[in-house]
């Protein structure tokens, strides 16, 4: 077996397969094609690998093939690390600007991804198999441990008939832009509860924003509480990033 030739590894990759020391790692076509066609590496390279459960691990590149290869587990670089219980909910948009949301929200920490169809969605379906293949590249270059689920696209009244009220809901309400309660101030009012306080799920619109009948359900519920994000409308994909941003600030894992 060849052993690593440096501990120095400028490569992350997202495996299926358990990780621990000594674990042996296949690789399929693709990843061989990246590894040994793409990015050069042959036998002894290190690699950085993780796989959502088991933290990550440096690896080295045992057998190098054009269609296949195998790495070997060396040591645990740094353990699993969790995101904070918040779900992202987001009405699809254009296709490029979703794959932002999604790859955004992998990389700001948000733990489950479910894109809703809306009254005023323009978007009937999605590719949930490359959404989540962009939260895994999302997940590669940001150095996270955790891959976000992103869920199959689903209508939000649906969702909403059977939510679990102890998820609370921020629901981002274009029509209350420039009026208070803002998100910062909100979180200040309420007290700034602790990130292990209770579930959480940020909710944005589409760009014809609510419909009257949602807005209305949303504001019935005892577990939603709305809010603005500023003096501006913002697109979809900024209100996401926003409010991603500063909930991780008020109450998430960057404080």
């Amino acid at each position: 077996m060849v052993g690593p030739m440096n501990s120095t590894a400028k490569i992350r990759l997202y495996v299926d397969h358990p990780l621990g020391e000594g674990q042996c790692v296949p690789l399929d076509r693709d990843q061989a094609h990246y590894l040994f066609g793409v990015m050069r590496q042959g036998a002894g390279d290190p690699v950085l690998l993780f796989n959502g459960r088991d933290g990550e691990w440096l690896a080295h590149v045992t057998q190098a093939g054009k269609r296949a290869g195998e790495l070997a587990c060396d040591t645990q670089t740094r353990p699993l690390q969790m995101p904070p219980d918040l779900w992202l909910m987001f009405a699809p948009i254009k296709k490029a600007r979703t794959d932002f949301i999604v790859e955004k929200a992998a990389e700001l920490g948000a733990a489950r991804i479910l894109p809703v169809q809306t009254a005023f969605t323009n978007a009937e379906r999605i590719r949930q198999d490359r959404l989540q293949a962009h939260a895994v590249e999302a997940a590669e270059q940001c150095g996270g441990t955790f891959v976000p689920e992103v869920c199959d696209l689903q209508r939000l009244d649906r969702l909403l008939d059977g939510w679990d009220g102890a998820r609370r809901i921020l629901f981002c309400d274009e029509g209350l832009a420039g009026a208070s309660p803002a998100l910062p101030g909100f979180f200040r009012d309420e007290g700034a509860a602790p990130p292990d306080s209770g579930p959480w799920a940020i909710l944005i619109g589409p760009e014809g924003g609510f419909s009257d009948a949602e807005r209305a359900r949303l504001r019935d519920m005892r577990c939603a509480r709305a809010i603005s994000l500023g003096p501006r409308i913002l697109r979809a994909d900024t209100a996401a990033v926003a409010a991603l941003t500063l909930w991780q600030l008020a109450l998430g894992d960057w404080r």
